[in-house]
């Protein structure tokens, strides 16, 4: 040791580090700052005020077992120290622990921390596989990002590109996991890519690798059972939203350029909100799905997240060709879909709206309970017959949330499977209509992401009142963007444009230049 402890701190210090190996999470809460403005950061981000550092600290379940090898005290005033510890984990590789402590009212609290953890080869909660690149795309290397999609020639126009691939899409040469390891376990070898990582690979773009989604893709929270959440790259404190959610966080982390996903029910869009990123659903059917896993084909599509609009562009006129649809002018907004908006992002988004200084259609849509309940019920039905065997016969494979999911999905009549489906056809025409050839914008998503620490009852509660905004472009087929244009309680909250089938460039087009238009 280095340095000479002030009265006091000595017997804090140590009662920190016990507390950290028992996660006895009560005296940490302790023994950190009370107040808005206590810090604690490491390579996730930062968390700003001591509730949102104990709401992290009781759903991190614990630390690796470490020792202190090393720790340094430097007297920075009568009532303030910093101490920087170093730690040898017993597993291997060594951290530092750096914190600002402040006596106050006769007590050492920690005012700021932050965490150096070891080097790791990869996060398991964001990637299955990974390489360098685990794919190259074709011709030679080049540079990566935003800098590989402005200097790239016409022959490989994603020259450089890092995409990451749900675990969803045949990758030549590896398993198709579908975010579950009894299911990979048992899976063959792909011999050929899906030709929606094909198309990719031809342009230019690397595969970086395979990242987690949710079972099945079946949720839309990002939290997997067996691999754990992955960190939302916009908000530590936050999930990171799914089931694209290996492939949004790591976009939003800058380990890839583009997460291929699909979206069925919302699963590109909702981890583009909570991650504050670019995501595109494309008009249902108009990218092959073959290689995939289905979920449910009445709904399922292929999309891309991005951190740029101009990435997302470029991918999108890879797969699906130019742009030959226009919008029209008005943006098409609906009553219904503000109110199922939380009040505070509805402010938000209504303050968007304003500064875009474009015209506005109010319209109607058919009752949004009935389109959330029609997608339930008849992607129910379809994932029961696509994966229902497979659950049966594998007791205990899935968790929780997924598994009650599957037990109601079981339990769907053929009665009410047709009559969602007749219900399907005069709702989607009726969708459709109400689109025509206009752009309808709303909030992604009710609200900012929930909290990591929120409860299963919870997180189920979002779902179901996210499912009322998402269904829409479900319903309809038709293409959506999600644009990251709000900020809601400090975290990102996605606008999402809804345009005709087609559309899906235009869409691209219409968001980004709105984005470019409303920049505070």
């Amino acid at each position: 040791m280095t340095g000479t402890w002030p009265d006091g701190l000595e017997t804090a210090f140590r009662a920190y580090e016990d507390a950290l190996m028992r996660d006895d999470t009560a005296v940490l809460d302790a023994l950190f700052e009370p107040g808005p403005d206590t810090l604690r950061g490491d390579g996730a981000g930062l968390l700003r005020g001591h509730d949102r550092i104990s709401a992290f600290r009781s759903a991190r379940g614990g630390v690796a077992r470490r020792t202190l090898v090393g720790v340094d005290v430097q007297e920075l005033a009568a009532d303030e120290v910093l101490v920087v510890g170093e730690s040898r984990f017993t597993d291997g590789g060594r951290g530092l622990q750096t914190q600002l402590w402040r006596r106050t009212a006769g007590a050492w609290r920690i005012r700021t921390a932050h965490v150096t953890g070891r080097a790791v080869a990869f996060d398991r909660t964001v990637w299955r596989a990974v390489g360098d690149p685990l794919v190259r795309g074709a011709g030679a290397g080049a540079a990566s990002g935003a800098e590989a999609v402005a200097g790239a020639s016409d022959a490989r126009p994603l020259a450089g590109v890092r995409v990451a691939v749900k675990d969803l899409f045949a990758v030549a040469g590896h398993v198709i996991g579908a975010g579950n390891p009894t299911w990979e376990s048992a899976a063959r070898v792909e011999t050929e890519h899906a030709p929606a990582v094909s198309v990719l690979l031809q342009a230019g773009a690397d595969v970086t690798g395979i990242a987690r989604t949710d079972e099945f893709a079946y949720a839309l929270a990002g939290r997997n059972a067996h691999t754990g959440p992955p960190p939302n790259g916009a908000d530590p404190a936050r999930i990171s939203g799914g089931s694209t959610s290996g492939p949004a966080t790591a976009v939003a982390l800058g380990q890839a350029d583009v997460g291929l996903g699909t979206d069925t029910a919302g699963s590109i869009r909702v981890p583009a909100s909570y991650q504050g990123l670019w995501g595109l659903r494309t008009t249902h059917g108009l990218v092959s799905r073959d290689g995939v896993v289905p979920l449910a084909q009445s709904f399922d599509t292929v999309g891309w997240l991005t951190r740029r609009p101009d990435t997302l562009r470029a991918v999108a006129t890879v797969a699906v060709g130019p742009a030959v649809r226009r919008l029209a002018t008005p943006l098409l907004v609906c009553e219904a879909l503000l109110a199922a908006a939380d009040p505070a992002t509805r402010r938000a988004f209504e303050d968007w709206l304003a500064r875009t200084g474009t015209g506005v259609a109010v319209v109607d849509l058919p009752d949004l309970d009935d389109l959330a309940e029609t997608v339930r019920i008849v992607q129910g039905a379809e994932a029961h017959r696509n994966h229902g065997a497979w659950v049966a016969a594998h007791p205990g494979a899935l968790g929780p949330d997924v598994a009650d999911r599957f037990a109601a999905a079981a339990r769907i009549t053929a009665e009410q499977e047709a009559a969602a489906r007749d219900g399907l056809g005069r709702l989607r025409s009726a969708v459709r209509a109400v689109v025509a050839d206009g752009a309808l914008v709303l909030p992604t998503v009710p609200g900012p992401a929930p909290l990591r620490t929120a409860d299963g009852p919870a997180v189920l509660a979002t779902r179901r009142s996210t499912l009322r905004m998402t269904a829409i472009a479900g319903v309809g087929g038709l293409p959506a963007v999600s644009a990251p244009l709000l900020v809601v309680d400090g975290a990102p909250v996605g606008v999402s444009f809804v345009g005709p089938v087609g559309s899906d460039l235009a869409l691209v087009d219409r968001a980004a230049g709105l984005a470019v238009a409303t920049l505070l």
